[in-house]
């Protein structure tokens, strides 16, 4: 079986860690197919939204360790400290498009990284968030200590990064590590279904606006307010907001309608 399945679901990427075994921990080999299955997605440009998920109830355990026991761990195999490919694959990418996480079951260690890197996280109630890596000495490498704290605060940040401790579905939608929670089996669906809803809408505008929000946490005040402008003006001139603005006057979307 192929170590990363890739799904086209209209104008979806579904993309699949196939190590059911493993709780679709990841290996070297693991992280190059997901990093090459986002290039190919970034490269389609009739893909709006990809959903990243793991096959067989877990969505991924983190490292293979097994496979850092084996030599995997050693000085420049999986880690740098710059480029673009991060040790569980595309954690250091950065996409022109958003991704969605579809967690059912362990989203630990890298697994929990690999989450954080996805802009949107929706969670079955029996998943279980975790820095579980924290019992063996292995480092949050793949932008874990960065987005945490920028996701859920410094504070709760630091109680994880510091315990260890696991984190199920109610506590993830509680502090904002989660946006979804639904039963058991249905990540997957609920994340399709949001993925249609945001595919549906101007991609320039929500693309533009996805960048700036992105991009304000390296800039100050003023910088960040003249990229949001920069932005704004070339969504302005793409003709997407007349387009839209022509659309509401002609009866769509009224009184808050997303129909």
């Amino acid at each position: 079986m192929d170590l990363i399945s890739y799904e086209r679901d209209g104008p979806l990427a579904v993309v699949t860690i196939e190590r059911p075994e493993r709780r679709n921990a990841v290996d070297l080999a693991t992280a190059h197919a997901l990093y090459a299955a986002f290039q190919r997605f970034e490269a389609e440009e009739d893909a709006a939204v990809a959903i990243l998920q793991g096959r067989g109830g877990h969505f991924c355990a983190g490292a293979d360790l097994k496979a850092v026991a084996e030599g995997e761990g050693e000085t420049g195999r999986r880690v740098a400290e710059d480029g673009e490919f991060g040790p569980m694959g595309p954690t250091r990418m950065r996409l022109s498009k958003p991704v969605i996480a579809a967690v059912e079951g362990y989203a630990v260690a890298g697994g929990l990284e690999l989450a954080c890197w996805c802009d949107l996280r929706v969670a079955a109630e029996g998943a279980t968030f975790g820095v579980f890596c924290r019992r063996f000495g292995v480092p949050l490498v793949d932008l874990g200590t960065v987005r945490l704290p920028r996701l859920i605060g410094q504070s709760r940040a630091m109680d994880l990064i510091l315990t260890g401790r696991p984190v199920d579905a109610r506590e993830a939608l509680d502090i904002g590590l989660a946006n979804r929670m639904v039963a058991d089996g249905q990540a997957l669906e609920a994340a399709r279904a949001l993925g249609r809803q945001i595919a549906a809408f101007p991609q320039g505008c929500l693309r533009n606006d996805r960048a700036s929000a992105l991009d304000q946490w390296s800039l100050d005040w003023e910088a960040a307010t003249r990229r949001e402008a920069r932005l704004g003006l070339a969504t302005m001139r793409s003709g997407e907001t007349v387009l839209g603005a022509k659309r509401f006057f002609s009866g769509q979307g009224r009184h808050g309608s997303f129909q």
